[in-house]
């Protein structure tokens, strides 16, 4: 059953398992108010056991660039948003390890399709990322600090 995220309470709920449960309720918490910021749209998780589709979609994508994470996936969430940019398909999988990854897929321009790193406070670069990912950092009032990194998608995953 999908669970509202609030951004003004931030909770740990489905994130227990996670050695950095809290930085990673934070950095979920922070990509909540983005998404109410930015499209007004309430951002919604399940656990990624209800939806193991959704894992697998992610999992096709990093295995573009032959990427297989290998922490257990907690929590997901899809979107489809119609912007001005077009119609975008919004991924989420948060993993135990602390790592968050999104793939921000565009319906209508092949050319604005990504899949973003982001990780918890504390953590390390996971090493199946470590030697192919620079990580920028990056401040937040709920995350604490956020290190993130990208790659541009380049196959059609629709």
């Amino acid at each position: 059953m999908p669970t509202a995220i609030d951004f003004v309470t931030v909770s740990t709920a489905g994130l227990e398992s996670s050695p950095h449960a809290d930085a990673l309720a934070g950095l979920r918490a922070n990509e909540a108010r983005y998404f109410k910021n930015k499209y007004d749209i309430e951002f919604f998780t399940e656990p990624a056991s209800e939806k193991p589709e959704i894992v697998d979609y992610v999992s096709r994508v990093l295995n573009e660039r032959e990427i297989v994470i290998a922490s257990t996936p907690l929590e997901v969430t899809e979107m489809m948003i119609d912007a001005a940019e077009g119609r975008i398909r919004w991924t989420y999988v948060f993993y135990q390890s602390g790592l968050v990854i999104n793939v921000l897929y565009t319906m209508d321009n092949a050319k604005k399709r990504a899949v973003g790193f982001k990780l918890s406070m504390g953590m390390d670069i996971p090493d199946e990322l470590a030697d192919k990912f620079k990580f920028a950092r990056q401040k937040s009032k709920l995350a604490g600090e956020i290190r993130g990194s990208f790659f541009v998608v380049k196959k059609e995953y629709a």
